[in-house]
């Protein structure tokens, strides 16, 4: 049975800019040049610079906070299945899908509005 913490779902629709892709590369440290030179990507296969996973990560940690304020993330499981682009907007989103003992399960998803894509989908476990 899902229990609501307020909300049961919450989302944002957000366009990332290569500004951001390049002061989470100086913040922590990952500068690979698929994140941060746009020359380097337009010679690679993804064409264009392309999100941190981990700068997605912590969006998506960003709204389970609001399903579950306080809780203390113990795992989570992300696929990046397909590239989230700087200047694509993009809908980011979590809802909670099931509460067992103390904690509370958590799907997640991240999708490019222009054709729907899921670029990185996954879920977490919440203690709360």
């Amino acid at each position: 049975m899902t229990r609501s913490y307020g909300i049961s779902e919450v989302g944002i629709e957000h366009t990332f800019s290569q500004t951001e892709f390049d002061r989470f590369a100086q913040l922590s440290g990952d500068n690979n040049p698929i994140h941060v030179d746009a020359e380097f990507a337009a010679r690679s296969r993804i064409v264009r610079t392309v999100a941190h996973g981990l700068l997605l990560c912590s969006k998506l940690r960003a709204l389970i906070e609001q399903l579950v304020p306080g809780g203390r993330l113990l795992d989570q499981s992300v696929i990046f299945e397909a590239p989230t682009y700087a200047g694509d907007r993009m809908r980011l989103s979590a809802k909670v899908t099931e509460k067992a003992g103390d904690c509370v399960e958590v799907e997640m998803q991240v999708i490019r509005i222009s054709d729907g894509v899921a670029t990185c989908t996954g879920n977490g476990r919440v203690l709360v």
